[in-house]
């Protein structure tokens, strides 16, 4: 018996065949299923997927054997590792100075061998996709293409394996990441609101109290008023898209239409010349997260408001179902979006236009958590619009029925 030799890389193989993450694990439907073909195509009693690290050989899926491993120094497959060819092939073990008195395969009246080895993109041979049997014998030309054929499918699967295991670290990372965020968001909502607070104030304490101010005096006071009011309306709204996942929870409310409409027109049109038409007008019950759809609504609304260049401002919203969904549409008579602009909208950050009616920049914020909140709800938005005519976003979310 001639045990294996060992590559010079051996020690980049080992970590290759490592990072998979395979050894020692149970076995598996995908892999059995392999083993199971592979025997049947071969018309071979045993076929194993094996794995070869330092000193074992294991064995990731078994078909016609109940061992996990054996030693490395006396498989089969530790001289596969070093075969050149496509498949290793021994067709009578018995004959054959490397496994002459081999415990295994004398313990498991191993005569045949045939292993077609599993290689990474980087070329390293990881392991194998064999088959015995107690005769000697040999494979067909078919036997040896469909063995060849199913090796590289067990590397198919070990490759989606390794890219699965890669995506979920990298969703672990960005939630880490995002719950960073949110706590400093968190951190900076309460460190900096008071003393913008504190500098708002003392503005407009000191336009009252101080009688002899210039104009000029007066005008930097305003200004340094409006970028401390624009500061904080940016804090208040990354806290808000930062917490829009802690606004959709599993529980499903009951929310009244009617209500929840009258809701959003008193707290967002202050305006007389704003009139807001909505359908149905007859009670109508959804079920779905109520705090959620409401700050959506409220977003919604409010751009509509803020972005209107018309005398008389006219927005409509209505509600209409099917069997599965919820579709409400969100329509203005404002100013409109560019076409070149209004894929951009839903974007953090991204301002459609250089200001409101107030002269006010807006901060991007508020349709990138209205996108952000329909995705938790496993929902969707849209946007159509004509420039100087009208805008309409229509969203669309799954009725949850508890």
């Amino acid at each position: 018996m001639i045990a294996p030799t060992i590559g010079r890389d051996e020690q980049k193989r080992v970590a290759a065949v490592k990072k998979y993450q395979l050894l020692d694990t149970m076995p598996e439907e995908q892999y059995d299923n392999i083993t199971s073909i592979v025997a049947s195509i071969c018309d071979a009693p045993i076929a194993l997927i094996t794995l070869i690290d330092n000193n074992r050989n294991f064995f990731k899926s078994r078909f016609g054997v109940d061992l996990t491993e054996s030693p490395r120094d006396l498989s089969f497959c530790g001289h596969a590792l070093n075969n050149p060819d496509e498949i290793m092939v021994v067709e009578d073990a018995r004959e054959d100075e490397r496994f002459k008195g081999n415990p295994v395969a004398e313990e498991f009246e191993i005569i045949f061998y045939a292993g077609a080895p599993l290689i990474d993109k980087n070329g390293y041979r990881l392991g194998t996709l064999c088959v015995y049997d107690h005769k000697k014998r040999s494979l067909t030309e078919s036997q040896s293409d469909a063995l060849k054929s199913m090796a590289k499918q067990v590397m198919l699967l070990f490759e989606q394996r390794y890219q699965n295991f890669k995506l979920k670290e990298a969703r672990k990372r960005l939630k880490e990441r995002n719950e960073e965020l949110k706590d400093f968001a968190g951190i900076v909502s309460h460190d900096l609101k008071a003393p913008l607070s504190n500098i708002m104030m003392v503005t407009d304490l000191l336009k009252k109290t101080e009688k002899d101010l210039s104009e000029k005096s007066i005008s930097y006071l305003e200004s340094l008023k409006e970028s401390s009011a624009s500061l904080s309306r940016y804090i208040d709204g990354m806290l808000t898209f930062y917490k829009s996942d802690e606004m959709v929870s599993e529980e499903v409310d009951e929310v009244s239409y009617i209500d929840l409409v009258e809701d959003v027109i008193a707290m967002t049109v202050l305006n007389e010349n704003v009139t807001v038409i909505y359908k149905p007008t007859e009670e109508t019950t959804l079920h779905t997260n109520a705090i959620a759809l409401e700050q959506i609504l409220i977003n919604l609304v409010t751009n509509a408001v803020k972005y209107s260049d018309k005398e008389k401002t006219v927005i409509e919203i209505y509600l209409e179902m099917d069997e599965e969904n919820y579709h409400i549409s969100v329509k203005d008579n404002g100013s409109g979006i560019a076409p070149d602009k209004i894929d951009q909208v839903f974007k953090l950050f991204y301002v459609a236009s250089e200001q409101d009616r107030h002269g006010k920049k807006g901060t991007g914020i508020g349709l990138a958590t209205v996108a952000r909140l329909l995705e938790h709800m496993e929902g969707k938005i849209s946007v159509t619009s004509e420039l100087g005519k009208w805008t309409e976003f229509k969203i669309t979310f799954p009725q949850n029925h508890s």
